[in-house]
């Protein structure tokens, strides 16, 4: 089982990637006290944990906290794990936005029970955020989404920098 992290207060957070379109690996990652963790996933969370999120920050008060402006990825950047499911909540008490990653576990085998208890042993990740951390991450993040490779006016699909063979062009 890998190492589970409870942020209370983070100082940063953003969504991020390396390398280069077409190639490009996903971040989540937070900062507290110092601690810096990052989580892999993929460029399809990414997205849909912005539009979620976007959706939630439409519900609420508009922010009037300034916001982040340095969400950059904290080098060096190495995964703690893969995240598997993403879970959100509006803590309204705290006017806070709870996020939470749960590692993705491999099970070959869903008839082995074993297995199963250990995939439901999977670490977790919690980050409290303010609404401002949130806006902030969501909009760059969006940036990060769409700097991806270029797509195809005719199918639809990721163009690749050397060529594309678009299957509509038979």
């Amino acid at each position: 089982m890998s190492a589970s992290f409870d942020f209370v207060e983070p100082d940063h957070i953003t969504a991020g990637a390396l390398g280069p379109p077409g190639a490009r690996v996903f971040y989540l990652q937070a900062r507290q006290a110092g601690e810096v963790v990052s989580l892999r996933l993929e460029k399809q969370q990414v997205a849909a944990l912005c539009d979620y999120l976007s959706g939630i920050l439409n519900d609420l008060a508009p922010v009037t906290d300034p916001l982040p402006t340095d969400l950059d990825l904290i080098e060096p950047i190495l995964a703690e794990w893969v995240v598997g499911a993403l879970a959100v909540a509006y803590e309204e008490a705290d006017d806070r936005i709870l996020l939470v990653a749960e590692e993705f576990i491999a099970v070959e085998d869903e008839d082995d029970l074993a297995a199963l208890v250990e995939a439901d042993d999977a670490s977790t990740a919690r980050f409290r955020l303010t609404r401002a951390q949130v806006q902030a991450m969501v909009a760059h993040a969006h940036n990060v989404v769409n700097a991806g490779r270029a797509i195809c006016q005719i199918c639809g699909r990721p163009m690749d920098p050397a060529g594309h063979l678009c299957p509509r062009n038979n």
